[in-house]
Order: C-alpha cells, then structure tokens, then sequence
C-alpha cells in the first residue's frame, strides 16, 4: 500500500521491475562493485575495508553512514560474528534499510479537501516535470487536481506549466508575468476550496537555497495558503536532482531549515551512479523520500518505498 495525504492506495504490480531498471547505474556503482571487492576473499582486512569504503563514498552513500557501517563491520569481526567476507553484503543490505525506514513518516492525513501541496527547489532539478507526473499520478488515483503557476519570474515558466495542464487535462490557475506569488497562490487554493478539488499542486520560482530574500518569499507563500486553509501547505517537496549528489545534500539542508520540507522528490535517478544520495538524504536530515523519478514518461515518478528500493539494489 501507498500512503498518501487521502489515506492509503493499492501500489502497482510493476513497481518493482520499474525500479529495478530506474536504478541500473546505482547498482553497477554500489553493488556490484561491493561484489566485485569481496569476491574470493574469506578475510576482512584493512585493504577489503579500504575498498569497501572508497565504493560507498563513490555511490554518495555519505561519509557518516559509510563510517557507520565500517565500524558495524569492524564491531562483528572482533566480536567473531562477522567471519566472512561474503556476509558483508547482506550487513550493509541490512543497515541501508534500517536508515530508510528510521526517516519515513507517512504524510499529513487530509479530511477535508483541498490538500496544498507546495513543489520547491534550485533552478534545473525538474520542478514543473515533477508537478505535471505528480498531477498525472493523483488523477490515476481518482483524484481532482488543480495547478498553480506561482513561479511567475521565470520566462514560460507559466507556458511550461500549461502545456503539462494540456497533457494531464488539468486546469491551472495563473495571472500574468511578474504577478505576485502568493497572489496567484490564494487565488488557486481560494478556487480549489470553492470547487471542492482534491490537490492544489503549487508550482514555486527555482531559487538558490543561499538566497534569503528568495526563501522568504516561501515563508510568506505559506503564511498565505493558511489563510484559507489554516492546516495548509500539507506538504512541502524539495525537488531534487540525483546527479547532483552531495551537492543536492547542501540544497536540502538550507532549504529545510528556511522552508519547512515534509518530503523529498528525487529526479533523475536512472541519470546516476550516485543513487546512495537517498540513503544520505535519509540519515542526515531524517527527511522522507516520498517520490523518485527513473525517466521521462509521465508515469515514471514513482512512490518511494524502502524495502522495494533495497531490494532493486541487491536482488
């Protein structure tokens, strides 16, 4: 089952192969040369842990986890629990899962719609292809979708917006170039209220984390959503690009600490050898993945779920 802001929705039968082949380039990067390190060797010494460290730090698992896992390793091997090399796979298996699940949490549960949605993050990492799969996967779910054009700066960002309210046949609420956001923000969730929409899926200006006059315009953005909604915005998702690794890292630290993220979206994974991102995303700012993109089709945003992510990995 698929946790959403309505309650729970069956997961699609295909979730796993999907996965499975969003995720080709992480597996080559991680475990397969996890693999390929421990291949023939019955002895965990100081050279296999060398190699097994310069694999996670290369795969962006994080420097904190990697040291983590290496002192699990060097724990069970001097207590004689760890006596062969081939069981290291199935201890980091083991680990990278428990770090998933220790930072999921379901989302804010929704009685009364509109649920407001709020999509944030730096230029470039996918925020409007993002909106129009997310609309396409809430109306797959018998949900009613509104979008919202508040990144007005941005040339066509508004055009951008449009063409995808074209693809998914949804409506979006805009008002000319320029305009201000939080404008165009309570217009949306103001008709969405008024016309009994499920979602309000707000698309919001890319802008660098390190832009305090940019970020809060974000705060007053929320502030405005709750004077129609008192409980809004139900979600915020800080969009992601994958291939960005560590870099990606610091983009969600800022904006955590500015924007009152609810979950991570992370785009273009299948584009990276460096997917060990969600893993560090997870243990260092305990922040859930909610959805992560493996293509270009519009049903290739695909709920995150931890145990089936491991699994892609490692089976």
């Amino acid at each position: 089952m698929i946790q959403t802001l309505f309650g729970s929705v069956e997961q699609e039968p295909s979730l796993l192969e999907k996965l499975k082949s969003g995720v080709q380039k992480t597996r080559a990067g991680l475990v397969s040369a996890l693999e390929d390190a421990i291949q023939g060797k019955k002895e965990i010494d100081a050279d296999l842990l060398d190699e097994l460290e310069f694999t996670l730090i290369s795969a962006d698992i994080g420097v904190r986890t990697t040291a983590e896992i290496l002192d699990r390793i060097r724990e069970r091997v001097g207590r004689h629990q760890l006596g062969d090399a081939a069981e290291i796979k199935g201890l980091i298996r083991e680990h990278l899962l428990e770090i998933l699940e220790a930072s999921e949490r379901a989302p804010a549960r929704v009685t009364v719609p509109p649920a407001v949605v709020l999509v944030i993050g730096v230029n470039g990492a996918g925020k409007t292809t993002t909106i129009g799969k997310l609309a396409s996967r809430f109306k797959s779910e018998g949900r009613s979708v509104l979008l919202c054009a508040a990144d007005t700066f941005r040339a066509a960002a508004i055009e951008q917006l449009e063409i995808w309210g074209e693809r998914t046949g949804t409506q979006v609420i805009r008002q000319m170039a320029g305009s201000d956001p939080s404008a165009v923000l309570f217009d949306a969730v103001s008709a969405a209220r008024a016309r009994q929409v499920d979602y309000v899926i707000v698309d919001t200006a890319g802008r660098l984390q390190t832009k305090d006059n940019l970020m809060a315009e974000l705060q007053k953005m929320s502030r405005t959503a709750k004077k129609v909604i008192p409980e809004a915005p139900h979600e915020v998702l800080l969009i992601i690009d994958a291939t960005t690794g560590q870099n990606g890292m610091e983009q969600a630290r800022k904006f955590t600490e500015n924007s009152g993220v609810t979950g991570i979206v992370l785009t273009k994974l299948d584009g990276t050898a460096k997917g060990g991102i969600v893993v560090a995303i997870a243990r260092e700012l305990n922040l859930p993945i909610r959805y992560i993109g493996v293509g270009e089709k519009v049903d290739d945003l695909l709920p995150f779920d931890s145990e089936k992510f491991i699994e892609s990995l490692f089976e």
